[in-house]
């Protein structure tokens, strides 16, 4: 088996991204991924097809291929499971399934395929492998990093230094003036009044759609700073108590740079001030029209398997950037599921997403809220409730067992087909401990918080490679009971509702705007309480 390149590519014959793995120039990788569109015919069901030379060996992604070019020789059923194998690694790293998704996640893909393809063979690695390779950090790296930014903050120190200075000078000159300290009290309290109109300013900018602080804070500092003018010059230069910079403050040390310290390394402590850290926590969204699918499910699980209680609520949220893509109409389609029961939101037209799954407003003339916050404005929620033990993304069984001066612990997870669940945690409570469980055999990780004393079981991808697992640890002997409730965490890019966006249609002349489609279904609360115990047959 010889692979001579991996590539996305779009139906038209554009070379989204391509990676090599044999020797050969650029002319030739061009010419055989333009070859491709013209092999490929239209009705079959075939996923390779062959040239003079070579074997293309595909599989449609949305409107891209995702393509392999093997040598003619080479085994068809290893591409093919290749092909599978990078077929999980693209959603994975890219944002959206298109030219502009695939694009901004082109060095992302390429290192993902160097893991499963090394000199034209495959590798012997698994979707949550390649994730760990690719996610490796490196400690000369952060070393690096950090000495940049001690650099860069010593830089601002030297600027605040030169521009206190500057400060200093002007005001001692000013002093030395007949009309000294009027002139300086002045001058302090224009300082105050123009920074509480800046602070008017900025929070009167942020408010944003529907906010209302912003517009509390506002009148305040208006009628603040609409006084007269005849107040006390103390009442200008007095800072309110318990307000205001205070320079010289001790700030958290970082434990990272404390390690880093540990192990020899000098390292210069950087503080950044409050407002930096709160902007870069919220970066701006990027995409003109940002639709979001997610779901939130509630399950509460007796020890025996009995579902208890089911509850999955859903919504569709909608974030424009701009307000030149704020006049259009969202159209939508569903799996059909009749245990849901969907909502449109007041000032959605009931009867057009009734006949015709579109989502528009009753006013045409009127354009959606733009710059939301968060996930942006709600247009559509549903809920379901009542499903039956089937309908389970994920079962939990518990069976402790007392032997001795000792308890088996075996606690195996069941996972439904219809869902691929990302970032599995299982949390088990553990009676207190002086050291950590046994845990003797495992399918994943484990991680015990002898804070907490819970045990830990991580799963990062359950899919139909290991839709089972387990895992057998051994305690010193307590009541079963103690190991209640197990409380799980995951999420997935498939919801119960099936609900999609299919597009994005404008109310005005003008090309069809593009849109981002993020679809997700996570855990809000479910767990496996103790419940009754089943009686023994």
């Amino acid at each position: 088996m010889v692979v001579l390149a991996a590539s996305v590519v779009s139906k038209s014959g554009k070379v989204i991204v391509s990676r090599q793995f044999v020797d050969m120039t650029r002319y030739r990788i061009e010419g055989l991924l333009a070859a491709f569109p013209k092999l490929v015919g239209t009705g079959k069901q075939h996923t390779f097809v062959e040239a003079e030379n070579v074997r293309y060996v595909y599989q449609p992604i949305e409107t891209l291929f995702l393509l392999l070019v093997t040598n003619k020789q080479s085994n068809i059923l290893e591409d093919l499971e290749t092909l599978r194998l990078l077929s999980k690694l693209v959603p994975e790293y890219a944002m959206g399934l298109d030219e502009d998704g695939i694009g901004k996640a082109a060095f992302e893909l390429i290192f993902s395929f160097d893991e499963v393809i090394s000199l034209g063979h495959r590798e012997n690695v698994t979707v949550a492998q390649v994730k760990q390779y690719c996610e490796m950090e490196s400690h000369e790296e952060k070393l690096h990093k950090l000495v940049i930014e001690s650099k860069m903050h010593d830089v601002k120190e030297v600027m605040k230094r030169k521009a206190n200075e500057i400060d200093r000078s002007k005001i001692e000159k000013t002093r030395g003036d007949k009309g000294g300290f009027m002139s300086l009290q002045s001058m302090g309290s224009g300082r105050i009044e123009s920074s509480l109109s800046d602070i008017a300013i900025s929070r009167s900018s942020s408010g944003g759609f529907g906010g209302g602080s912003g517009f509390g804070l506002n009148s305040d500092v208006d009628s603040y700073s609409t006084k007269p003018k005849g107040r006390p010059p103390s009442a200008a230069t007095a800072p309110p108590k318990g307000s205001g910079m205070q320079l010289g403050k001790m700030q958290k040390s970082n434990p990272l740079l404390e390690s880093l310290k540990a192990e020899g390394e000098v390292i210069v402590d950087e503080v950044q001030p409050a407002s930096l850290k709160s902007k870069s926590a919220a970066p701006p969204p990027t995409d003109p029209i940002t639709l979001t699918v997610e779901e939130k499910i509630n399950v509460s699980l007796r020890r025996d398997g009995a579902l208890s209680s089911f509850d999955v609520q859903g919504q569709l949220s909608l974030q424009i950037l701009e307000e030149k893509d704020a006049y259009i109409q969202v159209q939508v389609e569903s799996g059909g599921n009749p245990g849901i029961l969907f909502k449109t939101h007041p000032n959605i037209n009931k009867e057009l997403f009734a006949s015709e799954n579109i989502l528009g407003l009753k006013d045409p003339n009127r354009p959606f809220p733009i710059g939301q916050s968060g996930d942006g404005v709600g247009l559509l929620k549903w809920r379901m409730q009542g499903a039956d033990e089937s309908a389970l993304p994920l079962t939990i069984n518990c069976w402790p067992s007392v032997s001795g001066n000792d308890t088996y612990v075996n606690i195996e997870y069941e996972a439904s087909s219809v869902f691929d669940l990302r970032n599995v945690v299982i949390s088990v409570p553990l009676p207190a401990l002086r050291e950590a469980p046994n845990v003797r055999q495992i399918d994943g990780e484990w991680r015990y918080d002898s804070r907490n004393s819970i045990l830990e079981w991580s799963v990062v991808l359950i899919d139909n490679s290991n839709r089972s697992g387990g895992m057998e640890f051994i305690v010193p002997a307590t009541d079963p009971s103690n190991f209640y409730p197990i409380s799980v965490r995951f999420s997935a890019n498939s919801t119960f509702s099936d609900l999609k966006v299919v597009n994005v249609l404008p109310l005005k002349q003008g090309p069809t705007p593009k849109y981002t489609q993020r679809i997700l279904l996570q855990t809000e609360n479910y767990q496996v309480r103790p419940g009754r115990r089943s009686r023994p047959l």
